[in-house]
């Protein structure tokens, strides 16, 4: 590997570690009814499998606000495991431990509840407002750690953006 990528690639992972300090997702968000709203659901009651919802898709979960055109809800012992959004674009809002806000936005969005890791995929758009923000093609951030990893994924080099700690930026 040559020094020029070595040095981009602890760069980049010395960003990832600066933006993500302190963000962990509302823990007590788990603990809430998730709510859904679409235009069409094909779904069963019974017994474990997937949820499928279309239009307009609207799922509130505490602090946790996802939109998107489809959303399917994988149930595994009766327990909701996984969600995986499809948008144009489909969003994330979320209210972290610390009272602070992330939102995100890409194409599609799958959140592996059993491992705490959503992960965005087509022009994926992380913000933290007043911390900063990271785009990319693929882009994986883990709730409950607050690491996020990113990476080009063909569409382009991942950008990220940092506010300065007292946040006045521009001032010198």
């Amino acid at each position: 590997m040559s020094r020029r990528l070595a040095d981009f690639r602890i760069c980049l992972l010395l960003a990832a570690l600066a933006f993500a300090a302190g963000a962990a997702a509302r823990t007590s968000d788990r603990n809430q009814p998730l709510n859904v709203e679409a235009a069409t659901s094909d779904c069963t009651v019974v017994g474990d499998g997937a949820c499928t919802f279309s239009g307009n898709v609207h799922i509130v979960q505490g602090t946790l606000d996802l939109r998107a055109g489809k959303a399917v809800v994988h149930r595994v012992n009766g327990d909701i495991r996984r969600v995986v959004l499809t948008g144009s674009p489909a969003q994330l809002d979320q209210e972290l431990d610390d009272g602070s806000k992330v939102n995100a936005r890409a194409s599609n969005v799958d959140y592996d509840l059993s491992t705490d890791t959503v992960v965005f995929t087509g022009n994926a758009f992380i913000d933290q407002p007043g911390r900063g923000n990271i785009s990319g093609g693929r882009i994986s951030y883990n709730t409950k750690s607050g690491q996020v990893q990113g990476s080009g994924e063909g569409q382009g080099p991942v950008k990220m953006q940092f506010q300065p700690k007292n946040g006045a930026a521009g001032s010198r």
